[in-house]
């Protein structure tokens, strides 16, 4: 199928901007992650993308009134010669493995017509219990680009033979970009792997290394008082269903998005 891009607003001149993507995937990490970022930079929409394979459903917004579902880039320009990053973010996923694929190509084809020659994704691991502090894990399509993300970070880089495939948006962009010659990394952050669990904690680490790598101004402790008002309500229910899991058999969950 065809995806539309709609601008909403007038293509702003970027300088080499930086794509980084967070749509929902495990723990909904990544999510969490690139909706704080939009908010704390006050990043401005640029387009939304369209297309028949999205799921065929509508939210129900805080006016009680329905809204489809939407994938959404905005964009943030800095001063002082910094690269600019545009921001991909939105409600759902494409639903199948070939709108997937034309999904990237749409949004790489996107990214090129800004220059942009750097890719970030994010996403989560997922684990049978809740980590109390989420390891975050770094991998690519170019060794050079991994090496210059892990530098001083911190991140694992040691994913072979430990975790499985990364599944949707978050990991196709970096095989379809290689194709492309375009630098891509991919952040995944530990999680508890429960469709019910939020992964705040995760969208904490992973919010650390891109202010350590890219100097963004957000305010991370304002995102951990979210966490410990959050965690708070939710730890009865993480309880209860860690217990339900244990009594089940102990293999590793490890597929990631």
């Amino acid at each position: 199928m065809k995806w539309d891009i709609k601008y909403t607003a007038k293509k702003p001149k970027l300088n080499k901007p930086i794509l980084i993507e967070g749509l929902p995937g495990i723990g909904n990490v990544g999510k969490v992650a690139i909706d704080f970022i939009i908010e704390e930079l006050k990043a401005k929409k640029l387009a939304e993308f369209r297309g028949n394979d999205l799921p065929h459903s509508v939210f129900i917004n805080e006016d009680n009134l329905v809204e489809l579902p939407s994938i959404e880039l905005y964009y943030k320009r800095f001063k002082n010669g910094k690269k600019d990053l545009l921001l991909l973010a939105g409600d759902v996923q494409p639903n199948d493995e070939a709108s997937c694929y034309e999904f990237c190509d749409a949004v790489l084809d996107t990214a090129q017509q800004f220059n942009c020659e750097e890719i970030i994704t994010l996403g989560g691991i997922a684990l049978k219990q809740e980590p109390q502090q989420p390891k975050v894990y770094l991998t690519g399509n170019y060794k050079d680009a991994v090496q210059a993300y892990a530098k001083g970070t911190g991140v694992n880089t040691k994913l072979y033979g430990r975790i499985g495939p990364i599944i949707g948006v978050s990991g196709l962009l970096l095989g379809l970009a290689k194709r492309r010659n375009i630098h891509a990394v991919s952040l995944l952050a530990e999680t508890f792997g429960h469709p019910l669990y939020l992964g705040i904690s995760g969208a904490r680490e992973i919010l650390k290394v891109l202010k350590k790598k890219l100097g963004v101004s957000v305010d991370i402790q304002l995102l951990e008082r979210e966490i410990a008002e959050i965690e708070q309500e939710l730890s009865q229910r993480t309880q209860a269903i860690q217990k339900r899991l244990r009594r089940k058999s102990g293999e590793e969950v490890n597929y990631i998005g």
